[in-house]
């Protein structure tokens, strides 16, 4: 039995009077698929709150060897917190401090297109008007006011944070004081130096290695998502309505006076209810170099019991973790109805086509669903043959299912997608 090159987890999912992921402006997000409007949940929603669930199977929970797997920090405000907040603790001049950490930040993602703006516009100033000095701080200006953030997003590993906290505080140490911080940065920073981030391999993080990482700079190692998610979206048509809602002011009732009487606040929200299906995809050899460093070519041969457990927890997550807006007014929580895991190597294809057609909302609809949903299977079995293994988990009338698989436990399930990376026979 050859290693599958992917994982395919495909989810049937209520809910009920719930807003999961919403608009600009306030709605359930939409998707028109198969000449009607569905209601949708972004993928970025999804990843998000499987990447930051705390509780049984959470990512952070993992383990490698003895070691628990470090997740990523994914924020414009890391080199403030985790650079310069340290320096600053350990005594270090808050200018030095804030010199060193910008130039580690300039090292690593480039200079900033503000930063370039900022000293051609002081290159080009013209003569100081009489009476001020050229260069002199406008009324109110403050030395390093204002966050040390990134331009965009940042996601980076704690191996990475912790190597940049080294470098900042020798940077710091050389220069001794601001002044000096020039010599000391043209010494640091001489030629081969960014050779140790690039050495840094497997050290973005497991949220990185799963979700990926994008990045402009030539010294951070980009990472491809190993794990594709698509956005969900209802099996039927969109199933909505406008919720009237009043909140009422405990400190008023009663007496005669008007302006005393009634709700404080009124308002409406709109709410949706529907069958969701959703569809993962886990690129195993890359899932696998990611998290090893190793080539992706050469991912047969490495470690890949990682790989295994993050591809069973994974699989827990997507069954069992809700996304969901308003929740202390929704409780949107739900458990997959339907988890279905296919191991093979053939090009992943999604199910979704299955409910081109919208599934009538009759009495019975996640029957309706199953049975259309074997039915495509079915015929793509027919047409392209069955190359992929599968295992299943579901509730309701899942007979209509065996046609696909065996029904069984989610647990077997995950443990199947884990068997699926690590087994070789």
């Amino acid at each position: 039995m050859t290693l599958p090159l992917f994982l395919q987890i495909h989810t049937l999912t209520s809910y009920p009077g719930a807003l999961l992921n919403r608009d600009d402006v306030g709605f359930a997000k939409r998707l028109p698929f198969g000449g009607a409007t569905r209601t949708r949940i972004s993928s970025q929603c999804l990843k998000r709150h499987w990447r930051t669930f705390q509780g049984e199977h959470a990512l952070s929970s993992l383990h490698q060897g003895k070691d628990p797997v470090q997740l990523s920090v994914r924020s414009r405000y890391t080199f403030e917190r985790f650079v310069l907040a340290p320096l600053l603790e350990e005594g270090v001049s808050a200018e030095l401090a804030r010199a060193s950490t910008e130039a580690i930040m300039v090292a690593v993602l480039g200079e900033s297109a503000k930063a370039k703006k900022a000293k051609e516009d002081a290159k080009s100033e013209e003569a100081p008007a009489k009476g001020k000095k050229k260069g002199a701080k406008k009324e109110g200006d403050e030395e390093g006011a204002g966050p040390l953030m990134t331009g965009q997003i940042t996601v980076l590993g704690r191996p990475e944070i912790d190597f940049f906290l080294a470098e900042a505080r020798a940077l710091a140490k050389e220069a001794g004081s601001i002044d000096k911080i020039e010599e000391a940065k043209k010494k640091r920073f001489s030629k081969g130096w960014e050779k140790n981030i690039t050495g840094l391999r497997r050290a973005g993080g497991l949220d990185a290695a799963l979700f990926g990482r994008m990045v402009t700079s030539d010294n951070l190692a980009r990472a491809d998502a190993a794990v594709h998610v698509a956005h969900a979206f209802t099996v039927h048509g969109e199933h909505t309505e406008t919720d009237y809602f009043a909140a009422i002011d405990d400190l008023t009732g009663g007496g005669d006076d008007e302006t005393r009487l009634g709700s404080g606040h009124i308002g409406t929200t709109e709410l949706t209810s529907g069958l969701f299906y959703g569809y993962v995809v886990v690129d195993v050899a890359q899932l696998v170099s990611n998290l090893e460093g190793c080539d992706p070519k050469q991912w047969a041969s490495a470690d890949r019991k990682l790989a295994a457990d993050v591809a069973a927890s994974l699989v827990q997550l997507v069954a069992r973790v809700s996304p969901g807006a308003k929740k202390g007014s929704t409780a949107p929580y739900a458990y997959a109805s339907l988890t279905l895991v296919e191991a093979g190597s053939a090009q992943p294809r999604t199910l979704a086509n299955a409910f081109m057609k919208p599934v009538a909302a009759n009495h019975d609809l996640l029957a309706s669903a199953y049975g259309e949903l074997a039915s495509y299977v079915t015929d793509v079995d027919q047409v392209f043959g069955a190359p992929n293994r599968r295992a299943l988990a579901a509730i309701g009338p899942k007979d209509r299912l065996a046609m696909l698989a065996t029904p069984t436990s989610l647990d077997a399930v995950a443990k199947f997608a884990a068997g699926a990376i690590v087994e070789h026979r």
